[in-house]
């Protein structure tokens, strides 16, 4: 037989072996869920483009703790747990029992183990006890002597008895409680235990596959640039229109607004030649009709003051004033002549203002067209880089180092596989055997309850039934028979029982006090840091080609972070996936033609030469330098100082009062001769008079601005046609460069975010870790360790359940005396 400590020795190895086999197996879960989704652009950005997912079937789902209505019994006996086991993670004793197995002392293990030795005493009392005092208590019925008859009625046997009743009825509830939580228990166990150990092989041969199609993975990214370059063609294609219509919509307000500015300008001189010309000849016009009109006027004056002044004439004296002030009012002659600026604008215009206007309008409208012209080389050489650009692309996946260095972690996932066969097919088994073992106990359990039960219910019943206390009853004598066949049952597999919670318990309770409590406060991660604590065959840094200056908890920190698989691998050289994936070392010739970018679409004339000089002519003209106060001064006074339709309603009105007749004839004359005087020389004068008002108003109200409109409407013009160019350039650099490279970012930020979260991640390490954490901690062992606690309820409650039958049958019989 082996020494115990070798035996001891040899299980701590096997529970090592076992722990490290499922950190192994956490730590090659190196390819997880990875996001695809390009970020929505913003307004103004360029279109978001979108990849196909295919590596959705090889991603590894975070798990977690679900809770459960057994979350309260699961605290209950973590607590208990770590009251029976205080001790930490025992660093000494697992380094020696994985370095040196053969030297384990038997006084380490039991030191460490303390809490479970007294355990083991105590279920190994219990084992012995309970068997022998069933014994005893079969001696004692052979004898009659237990499980008798009472032998003297007394007045407390009613209490006594309903007091017994209560304790069995409170003893068997709690058994069936804990018995309800054993069996689900188990059913959570069976239902956790056969999903986790089949997923261990399938998992470990699909983290191989994934390993090998990192290279795959990697083209496949690569491939994707086809997107990005398919987009970029595609906006080429329609690139010198869309620019044209940019250059059009941006500048054609600063274009419109010069040509409207030089039409004005023509409308200007177009208008004042033509008021000019008016001014020149209306004042000539008045002046000839002022020296005509004058003798005529001066004579009519005569005859009407010598009329006035005939005595015969009554009462003329009072409109006597009237015709003597009767004069010539304004004199044209006095103003000042426009004659010199007539010469200076003879001729003009020499140019037609609304063809050149409508030729520059014209030219500028079809920039557009011209740029689809003017720019078809161009776009065939940037089409040509966009070819050049994806052959650098393809540097990545040439580039990318993992393939070379993810070969020991894809051996250790095939020996881990391996090895981890014989190990599941044991426990397997072994689960099958506790399941059956604890349905087999559990029912018997349950059948222990209905004899109690029915026990109960049967004698309580003879019990109401009987008159005498000593007569015989068969319905109390069945119900004490149930009592006895329960107690023998108790006495018969509680045993077993405590054998098979001692061994649930010692496997659970050091799964959760050993690995699951080291585990989420990182105690093991640190053993498993620390040199010299593992063989060097289990060196999980080599077997996973961690980084030298690395560990398993730094590469889980790094890891949980979304660090890459190169940046926790040991290389040969550093590789920095950011300098890789730099814009500018794959778009430079690209972005260097965008920068270069010209579109030369000629000459846009807005104002020929000979406008030009139409315009500075009419500026030197001096239309500003005539007095146009003078004009409208004269203007103010009347043709004919004494109002003449006024003077012959006078005459009239005077005519009706003479008595002489010769008199009135004369009077009613001279009225009429006023009156045509007025329609025929008087109102044409004053017509001309209204008509050279509206061009002087018009010439006063421009001549002052003449010089500055015209001059701010060549140096606009002219700067129109200089900046149109120069402007047209520099939209199309800020307009249309940004988008084309914009496409290139987006497409290589998504390679660095699918190769860090999906291809080539490294975060699912901590996630697979966690995922173990979960699946063995609180999906298996929770459950575990509440069914051997339950179970170990039901077999300790059976102690306190025989006491009560056996004392309770006595109550169900007859009494041999009765005592009053």
């Amino acid at each position: 037989a082996r020494p115990p400590g070798c035996a001891l020795a040899g299980a701590m190895r096997a529970a090592g072996l076992l722990l490290l086999l499922l950190l192994l197996l956490a730590g090659a879960m190196l390819r997880g869920a990875g996001s695809q989704q390009c970020h929505p652009a913003g307004p103004g950005a360029a279109p978001v483009l979108r990849f196909t997912d295919r590596h959705a079937e090889i991603r590894v789902p975070a798990l977690h703790r679900v809770p459960s209505s057994l979350d309260p019994l699961y605290g209950l006996v973590r607590r208990c747990l770590d009251l029976i086991q205080q001790n930490p993670l025992p660093t000494e004793l697992l380094r020696t029992a994985l370095n040196d197995p053969g030297s384990v002392r038997t006084s380490q293990v039991v030191q460490y183990e303390l809490g479970y030795v007294v355990c083991a005493a105590v279920a190994l009392l219990f084992t012995v006890a309970v068997p022998v005092a069933g014994m005893c208590f079969c001696y004692c019925r052979s004898r009659r002597r237990c499980g008798g008859r009472l032998r003297a009625h007394r007045r407390s046997l009613g209490c006594r008895r309903r007091c017994l009743l209560a304790c069995l009825s409170f003893t068997s509830l709690v058994i069936l409680v804990s018995v309800t939580c054993a069996f689900v228990t188990s059913q959570r166990v069976k239902g956790q235990m056969e999903p986790g150990l089949g997923a261990v092989p399938s998992t470990l041969r699909t983290l191989r596959q994934h390993l090998a199609s990192i290279p795959q993975g990697v083209q496949m990214v690569v491939d994707k640039f086809e997107v990005p370059r398919k987009q970029i063609s595609s906006d080429l294609g329609g690139l010198s229109r869309s620019v044209g219509l940019s250059i059009h919509a941006q500048l054609q307000a600063m274009t419109y607004a010069a040509l409207a500015d030089l039409q004005d300008r023509a409308g200007d001189l177009q208008s004042s030649l033509h008021h000019l010309q008016i001014v020149h000849r209306t004042a000539r016009a008045l002046a000839a009709a002022r020296a005509e009109l004058e003798p005529a006027l001066r004579e009519r004056r005569r005859r009407v003051v010598a009329l006035l002044d005939d005595p015969r004439c009554t009462s003329c004296a009072s409109v006597l004033g009237r015709a003597q002030g009767l004069q010539l009012g304004a004199d044209y002659a006095k103003v000042p002549s426009v004659e010199k600026v007539l010469k200076a604008l003879a001729g003009l215009p020499r140019s037609d203002f609304a063809e050149m206007i409508r030729q520059g309008n014209g030219t500028f409208n079809s920039i557009p067209e011209l740029a689809v012209e003017r720019m078809a080389q161009v776009i065939q050489d940037l089409r040509a880089d966009l070819a050049r650009t994806a052959e650098k692309v393809q540097s990545i996946a040439d580039g990318f180092p993992l393939p070379d260095y993810t070969r020991p972690a894809s051996e250790a996932l095939a020996e881990a596989e391996q090895r981890s066969r014989p190990y599941l097919r044991e426990a397997e088994r072994f689960e099958r055997y506790r399941w059956i073992a604890g349905t087999v106990l559990c029912s018997i359990i349950l059948l222990i309850l209905a004899c109690n039960v029915t026990g109960m219910a049967l004698g309580a019943y003879g019990l109401s039934k009987r008159e005498d206390p000593s007569d015989y009853e068969c319905r109390g004598e069945a119900g004490a028979k149930f009592l006895l066949v329960g107690v023998g049952l108790a006495f018969l597999f509680s045993w077993l029982l405590i054998l098979l919670v001692f061994a649930t318990f010692l496997v659970g309770g050091n799964i959760q006090t050993l690995v699951c409590r080291n585990w989420v406060n990182q105690e093991i991660y640190k053993f498993i840091d620390t040199p010299g604590n593992l063989p060097p065959s289990m060196n999980l840094t080599r077997q996973l080609n961690l980084r030298r200056d690395s560990n398993l908890s730094s590469a889980y920190r790094e890891c949980k972070s979304g660090a890459g698989l190169w940046e926790v691998l040991q290389l040969d050289s550093s590789y920095d996936l950011d300098e890789h994936l730099r814009t500018p070392q794959y778009t430079a010739d690209f972005q260097k033609r965008l920068g270069d970018f010209t579109a030369d679409l000629g000459a846009v004339r807005l104002l020929r030469s000979e406008g030009r000089q139409d315009l500075e002519a009419f500026a030197r003209s001096g239309l500003d330098e005539v007095d146009y106060g003078r004009f409208q001064e004269e203007m103010k006074n009347p043709v004919v100082q004494t109002s003449l339709p006024g003077l012959a309603r006078n005459l009239e009105g005077l005519q009706k009062m003479q008595r002489n007749s010769t008199v009135a004839g004369r009077l009613a004359a001279e009225a009429r001769a006023l009156r045509h005087m007025q329609n025929s020389t008087v109102q044409a004068q004053e017509a001309l008079v209204a008509k050279l008002g509206e061009s002087v108003q018009f010439l006063s109200r421009l001549a002052p601005h003449l010089k500055e409109r015209v001059r701010r409407t060549l140096a606009t013009t002219a700067s129109v046609e200089a900046r149109l160019p120069l402007q047209a350039q520099q939209i199309l650099r800020q307009v249309r460069r940004g988008r084309e490279l914009r496409y290139f970012t987006q497409y290589l930020n998504w390679v660095g975010q699918t190769l860090r979260e999906d291809v080539a991640s490294c975060q699912p390490l901590a996630t697979a870790l966690d995922n173990g954490r979960v699946i063995l901690c609180d999906r298996i062992a929770e459950p575990w360790n509440a069914f051997w606690f339950s179970l170990g309820c039901c077999t300790f409650f059976l102690i306190p359940s025989i006491i009560f039958a056996v004392r309770l049958t006595k109550h169900f019989r007859p009494i041999r005396n009765r005592l009053m």
